[in-house]
């Protein structure tokens, strides 16, 4: 019996290895729902950061805590939620996303409670510092099972579109919300109305979110979750009390700790097999850029807030509930721009849109720069708009490219990371910008006649407080010359925010041009190179 002709397998191996990739599997209503579900913890958690704006008062009057105890009430739970957002993602990765979500979900829900009925000013403090820890948990959770429940590329970029509007309205809402609960019940009500939510996300989030985690990658690493949380702490403190006070020995010691504790980190990172960083990852500049421009974009947008805030209370004389509602009108440029930047990105080039949205947060930036004491709100909102539309349209591709980037076993170190940029870029823009625009207003202050108390040049609230106790004849010396120098410093720190706007641009161009635009023929938003790598 005769055998038949041989078949050279080489052939047929080619055509395999030349066929394309499967398109990635496009997710149907139970993803978008799940999506929903991740919607309510980032919403909460992110409105807890500025929730307590409104109830200083009356928990003042309540349970009589000092100024320092003030303080670490309102900037506790922004500490420990920096400081363990990069261990909580790692952890994510390891035991399972979901789980942590849940677990994050239980001890907000029981920190919100200890919170709402705390009886002194410890308790308030030690109850905002486990809120800390639960938000630590949840943040990371929600951007990485965002990369786990949209794979197809079209889809992930409206996923995190909604993610990073909802991050970036929330802190808007706390105090809206804060006002609001102030207006019928007692302070803990600002506490209490987590628990819904929360409730709703134990039912919903093991029957919509599936599990996901990395494969065995090793024990976790403890010392570099203490190395981590040694850093970040001590270096985000400082940057915000410097940025409060001025130069002082304890905070700058604060910085250069924190700064050699994460060089520290760095390197233990560096020699491990499975770290809870991938420095690689870093390295690559689709991952590194978007990083980096995040945190630019964080820098001024958190930078100028404070000027924002104090521009519509103070000198145009609105009280702090209109200042709140009207804070929410920059929020329509975001719901307009994230959308419009997302489908300029699935036709041009993503390096080249992000800078373009940038330029137009420069633009808005600018606009503030002419801004005077007599301008009308519209101009002020009309700015504010256009720089929060260009800058979250562009963050939104910078996060989508970043966890296009990672692999899907580390999104959780990668959102972690991510944010955690966020958060160091935000400390940096109060520092810089506030530092700057405390310049601007003292001397301008210092120029002025020298019937004007100390007080009065220090601060614009100082001059408030102080013009309160003075003859009428000279209270309408000393507000008018506050209002004026203090509306010179929000120009000087708007210029500065424009100027780091346009550095992103031009980061994101150079860094990010090429890495994202969509080949033809993928318009229906097929798998992005990376992902059809990993399935060869």
């Amino acid at each position: 019996m005769t055998s038949g002709p041989d078949i050279p397998a080489a052939p047929v191996s080619a055509r395999a290895a030349d066929a394309p990739a499967p398109a990635a599997p496009r997710a149907g209503r139970r993803e978008w729902t799940a999506l929903g579900v991740l919607m309510l913890p980032l919403l909460f958690v992110s409105m807890d950061v500025s929730i307590l704006f409104y109830a200083l008062p009356a928990i003042g009057a309540d349970i009589e805590p000092g100024s320092t105890q003030q303080l670490w009430m309102l900037d506790m739970y922004g500490f420990v939620l920096a400081g363990l957002l990069i261990t909580m993602g790692a952890l994510g990765d390891r035991i399972g996303r979901r789980t942590v979500l849940i677990t994050g979900t239980v001890l907000f829900a029981a920190a919100s409670v200890a919170a709402a009925y705390a009886q002194s000013p410890g308790q308030l403090i030690a109850a905002r510092a486990l809120l800390g820890v639960g938000g630590a948990c949840l943040m990371p959770s929600t951007l990485a099972l965002v990369r786990n429940l949209f794979h197809d590329r079209r889809q992930r970029s409206g996923a995190v579109a909604l993610w990073t509007t909802v991050m970036a309205t929330g802190v808007s809402f706390g105090p809206v919300v804060s006002g609001a609960l102030l207006e019928h019940f007692w302070w803990g009500a600002v506490f209490l109305v987590n628990l819904p939510a929360m409730a709703l996300l134990l039912v919903l989030a093991p029957l919509l979110l599936p599990e996901s985690k990395a494969p065995t990658r090793g024990r976790f690493d403890i010392l570099g979750a203490m190395l981590s949380l040694a850093a970040l702490l001590p270096l985000i403190h400082g940057i915000k009390e410097l940025a409060k006070h001025g130069y002082r020995p304890l905070p700058a010691l604060g910085v250069t700790v924190g700064l050699a504790l994460g060089l520290v980190f760095l390197r233990q990172q560096a020699r491990l097999a499975h770290p809870m960083v991938d420095l690689a990852l870093l390295r690559r500049r689709t991952f590194g850029g978007s990083v980096l421009v995040n945190l630019l974009a964080m820098g001024a947008t958190v930078g100028f807030a404070a000027f924002f805030s104090q521009y519509v209370q103070s000198v145009l004389g609105k009280s702090p509930f209109e200042a709140a509602m009207w804070s929410l009108v920059p929020s329509l440029g975001v719901v307009v721009a994230a959308p419009v930047g997302g489908a300029l990105a699935r036709r041009f080039d993503r390096g080249y849109v992000m800078g373009g949205g940038f330029l137009v947060s420069a633009a808005g930036f600018l606009s503030l720069t002419r801004i005077g004491t007599d301008s009308p709100l519209w101009m002020t909102l009309a700015g504010s708009a256009a720089y929060a539309g260009g800058l979250v349209s562009a963050m939104t591709l910078a996060n989508e490219l970043a966890l296009g980037a990672a692999p899907p076993e580390q999104a959780g170190s990668a959102a972690a990371v991510l944010e955690s940029g966020q958060e160091l870029g935000g400390a940096l823009g109060m520092a810089l910008l506030g530092s700057v625009g405390a310049a601007v207003y003292g001397r301008d202050m210092r120029g002025t006649a020298t019937s004007v108390p100390e007080a009065a040049r220090e601060t614009l609230s100082g001059a408030v407080a102080v013009a309160r106790q003075l003859p009428h004849q000279l209270r309408d010396t000393v507000l008018p010359t506050a209002f004026r120098a203090f509306t010179h410093s929000m120009n000087t720190a708007a210029a500065g925010a424009a100027l780091a706007m346009a550095g992103a641009a031009v980061l994101s161009v150079a860094l990010l041009r090429g890495t994202g635009s969509a080949p033809a023929g993928e318009a229906g938003g097929g798998a992005s190179a990376e992902e059809k790598h990993r399935r060869r």
